[in-house]
């Protein structure tokens, strides 16, 4: 580095590209610490569905913020922001560079730009809106966000119903749109960001989510889908495989036909992923070559 101010480097990219391994490689070549931002990975009762890092790679580098919440914790990308920036002011009294990944774009952004204050939401209301998707599913949360919020309805991921939940909660709480509250004005951080994005071709990428399912499976991801099952309708729980399974043990189809569509939904939000960092700006993005993400990285960090 030529520089001596504290620099944060951010690795995204879709589920499955290889980030933890580019982190793991990049935080030992330069002796710091990770932060994970995979809001799945938060919660400990489930590492095998969310492809949490291994007790191996744990060991080779301190992460942070990797299995610290139960799925019964209410969290949320406010709160995560204020915890990493708590912990990245202790982290650079001992490092110049930590490194921050995961694909949850909306919490890396948290991080580098700041996060709109929002409302406080009643309890009655939050309860009514869970009431609502677990009733009417997701058609029901998109009719009501459109009718109330048809700008905010346009831009968000409409599949998503963590934020379609979340807007409609300020929506009737406030009775204002949920737009209203989203400023989008980055704030002034005291370190410099780099963001990188791995971008790998769309077959291969395909081919390593197919090939990780299926070993996920092999080490054991029913036996944990089943422990928390009695827990189904909590946010935490609301997310690409555990749908699947959940559905499979509620005999609504075989175990086959889950797995073919947990590959398939995740293979569609990998997609929705590197769309959402393409479109955010400001990510180099990584192509795989001879050169691994890690070294390209190092390379423009020294340029």
């Amino acid at each position: 580095m030529k520089t001596r101010n504290r620099h944060l480097i951010v690795i995204a990219g879709p589920t499955a590209s290889g980030k933890t391994a580019c982190a793991i490689a990049l935080a030992k070549a330069l002796q710091t610490e990770i932060i994970s931002a995979d809001a799945r990975q938060f919660y400990r009762e489930i590492p095998i569905g969310t492809a949490a890092p291994t007790k191996e790679e744990l060991s080779q580098v301190p992460h942070h913020l990797v299995g610290q919440l139960s799925i019964h914790d209410a969290y949320d990308a406010g709160i995560y922001a204020e915890e990493v920036m708590t912990l990245l002011a202790q982290l650079f009294q001992k490092f110049e560079t930590v490194i921050l990944t995961g694909g949850s774009g909306l919490f890396v952004k948290a991080v580098t730009d700041g996060f709109d204050k929002f409302p406080d939401v009643p309890l009655d209301i939050r309860e009514e809106v869970r009431v609502l998707y677990s009733n009417h599913g997701i058609q029901a949360l998109q009719h009501e966000v459109q009718l109330r919020d048809p700008d905010y309805f346009s831009l968000v991921d409409s599949q998503n119903p963590q934020r379609l939940m979340r807007a409609l909660e300020i929506c009737l709480a406030t009775g204002q749109p949920y737009s209203v509250f989203r400023k989008n004005q980055p704030v002034l951080r005291d370190f410099i960001t780099h963001k990188y994005c791995i971008d790998i071709p769309r077959d291969k990428l395909y081919d390593r989510i197919n090939k990780r399912t299926d070993e996920m499976i092999a080490n054991g991801w029913i036996e944990e889908a089943r422990a928390v099952y009695p827990f189904r309708q909590l946010s935490a729980l609301q997310t690409v495989g555990y749908k699947e399974l959940f559905a499979h043990f509620d005999g609504e189809y075989d175990l086959s036909t889950a797995i073919s569509l947990i590959k398939q939904r995740t293979r569609n939000y990998a997609k929705r992923q590197l769309t959402w960092f393409r479109n955010t700006g400001g990510y180099r993005m990584l192509q795989e070559e001879e050169n691994t993400p890690a070294n390209q990285i190092l390379t423009q960090l020294q340029s």
